[in-house]
């Protein structure tokens, strides 16, 4: 419901939205094929076994054509669909940057509401754009793979800033130990204390001990120091802006859709008689 949203939608959110706010949330993410999956399926399995109810919103690229999820059967966490204290739902991109959909937030709220203690977001790899997900989670994972150069990806491209906790999986590769090296002193360049870096082996479970360990610890020294609730605060003000700029881009496209005014900014552009920022100007004050 939350997913196809209007008024139907806004009105579950406003009657769900006092009961919420119990869930911790873990958001996962990384490049395509580093196992983000797999990893999620070793620690859903090691916190059941804790007794720990579990919500999964895995944010999927989007098909051009359908704009499905293109990975919506879940394939790696299928063995945890019978258990009734686990959630999952794959929700495709639909063309919004930041490997989030519009819809997530208000899918977590409700799976919140439900009484699922712990919710994990898998965000569709999307590069630089991953700075999404440190917005809606307590505790951000970023998993990254051996051999594959993501590492200095990640620091090019500056994503190194995002994760609370940074995760090497596939740790079997014959260039971990190398990889890990890079990590080490790639984080060491920086002035504050860094991520903490586990190794895994999610297909095995190896290292999924530790892992749930270092964000557990991770959690308590946010409540312990106060930090919890400033980055909820913050979390909340940068998603309440993300979710009027969709707003607002969703009215624009309705306005303009078949305008005559619009086709005609265009031509201008187009010839060259009017440069792009002034016709965005005109655009917005005639729409608006």
């Amino acid at each position: 419901m939350v997913e196809r949203g209007g008024d139907e939608a806004e009105q579950l959110v406003r009657d769900l939205y006092p009961d919420t706010g119990n869930a911790y949330r873990i958001g996962v993410t990384g490049p395509p094929g580093v196992g983000k999956s797999t990893l999620i399926s070793a620690l859903v399995t090691h916190v059941r076994e804790r007794g720990r109810s579990v919500g999964v919103v895995s944010v999927d690229p989007s098909s051009p054509f359908t704009k499905g999820a293109l990975l919506g059967d879940r394939i790696r966490l299928s063995e945890h669909f019978l258990d009734p204290e686990v959630f999952i739902r794959s929700m495709g991109t639909r063309g919004h940057t930041g490997g989030l959909a519009e819809a997530t937030l208000e899918a977590l709220l409700v799976l919140d509401a439900a009484g699922r203690e712990l919710l994990f977001v898998e965000t569709a790899g999307v590069g630089q754009s991953e700075v999404a997900v440190a917005g809606i989670a307590d505790t951000v994972v970023l998993v990254l793979m051996p051999g594959s150069g993501d590492s200095i990806q990640a620091l090019k491209a500056g994503v190194m800033e995002i994760p609370d906790v940074i995760v090497l999986n596939k740790s079997d590769h014959a260039t971990a130990a190398v990889t890990l090296a890079e990590l080490r002193q790639a984080l060491s360049l920086g002035s504050d204390e860094g991520p903490q870096i586990v190794s895994t082996q999610a297909c095995l479970g190896d290292g999924i001990d530790l892992l749930w360990q270092t964000i557990e610890e991770h959690r308590s020294a946010l409540e312990e120091s106060g930090e919890l609730e400033l980055r909820r605060r913050e979390n909340l003000r940068r998603e309440l802006l993300n979710l009027a700029v969709s707003r607002v881009r969703r009215e624009l496209e309705r306005v303009s859709a078949g305008n005559s005014e619009l086709d005609e900014l265009v031509a201008a552009v187009a010839e060259r008689r009017l440069d792009p920022l002034s016709a965005v100007r005109e655009l917005r004050e005639r729409l608006l």
